[in-house]
């Protein structure tokens, strides 16, 4: 309570002192000894102090990577809310494809069925569970793409840098995919089963009831072969396309171009990038929508039903729209929110060297 009250005065303090500051002297309570009609204002003797400007964020510093961690969460957890009726029909078409068949067939059966409410159920989940597992994806990627450059020295790290980007990515991914499991498994089991729950609310607990908590993490393995090809893909593809772009697209060097460029740029890469990763870890997410959906059938057998075609191909158009375009808006967002942060946009460019 001390603290509390001590706490209180000195914001109250703040906004006195910001308040005189904006609204000028007159506003401003003076001291008693200026009061008196002999001495003048002390606004007109003493000049009034310049306000300080915002403190940079350092790179690799705490703040970088709170920074990263929180723009990583926006981009993420913004973009898979957005997408949730796509989402809802991939998985759908993945679980039961003989009733929902194509993308325009899983969507008016879903809003026939179950309203256009049954298109955005399990949105919750999906927000709170990508926001985190962005947070650690591009938080932790910053940290041990930094970590593993200065193990490796600076001429190894250059030489050697996409093994540095893809080795970093992998390390972040596994523990970001921790905090995505419990949210994923929920979310599949409320998108694919009609009835069994509204969202995560009484989702959650319904489905630690009938599996335990153990359940929520049982599709982490096949969460990991799925998102690790992905996240190695998506960073490493993206650096590389955000080179390739400014050495032989984008007519000028980065630092040149205006900040609404290199976020363009961001953009462009992130949806090539994007497309690479889809086709990448599209049989793993065949693997953890069925594993999610049907209680306690292995991998093996989900393999043998589907068969190895149908694992690699089915609902991987959709996935690529949805991907591509995720991919792109999230590289776009993140690097908006270090652009508005003061830090520079994501991908190290050789600058051209001056004659």
């Amino acid at each position: 309570r001390i603290f509390s009250r001590i706490l209180c005065r000195v914001i109250a303090k703040m906004f006195k002192f910001a308040a005189a500051t904006m609204f000028g002297s007159a506003k401003a309570e003076e001291p008693s000894f200026a009061k008196g009609p002999s001495l003048p204002p002390i606004s007109s003797i003493v000049a009034a102090a310049p306000a300080e400007a915002p403190k940079k964020i350092q790179m690799y510093t705490p703040e970088f990577y709170q920074a990263c961690a929180m723009g990583g969460a926006i981009a993420c957890g913004g973009t898979h809310m957005a997408v949730t009726p796509l989402d809802v029909v991939k998985c759908n078409i993945q679980v039961d494809p003989k009733k929902y068949g194509g993308i325009g067939q899983g969507f008016s059966l879903i809003a026939k069925e179950q309203g256009l409410a049954g298109l955005v159920r399990g949105w919750v989940p999906t927000l709170l569970g990508y926001s985190a597992q962005g947070s650690l994806k591009f938080g932790l990627y910053e940290y041990f793409k930094k970590t593993y450059s200065d193990m490796a020295g600076e001429e190894v790290a250059k030489k050697y840098q996409n093994l540095i980007y893809l080795a970093g990515s992998a390390s972040a991914e596994f523990f970001a995919d921790i905090a995505l499991c419990p949210f994923e498994a929920v979310k599949v089991k409320v998108q694919t089963n009609p009835g069994y729950a509204k969202g995560l609310m009484d989702g959650l607990p319904k489905f630690v009831s009938q599996e335990g908590v153990g359940g929520l993490f049982k599709g982490v393995a096949p969460l990991w072969a799925r998102q690790i090809p992905y996240t190695m893909v998506k960073f490493g593809a993206f650096e590389n396309t955000v080179q390739a772009l400014y050495k032989y697209v984008v007519p000028k060097p980065k630092s040149e171009c205006t900040k609404p460029e290199q976020l363009a740029v961001s953009f462009a890469a992130g949806y090539i990038a994007g497309v690479f990763c889809a086709v990448v870890s599209h049989p793993a997410d065949n693997l953890v929508s069925k594993m999610n959906a049907q209680k306690g059938v292995p991998a093996s057998q989900i393999v043998k039903e589907m068969g190895w075609v149908a694992l690699f191909t089915r609902g991987l158009t959709l996935r690529i729209i949805m991907i591509g375009t995720l991919t792109g808006l999230q590289w776009g967002i993140y690097d908006a929110y270090k652009v508005s942060v003061g830090l520079p946009t994501t991908g190290s460019v050789e600058e051209p060297k001056k004659k």
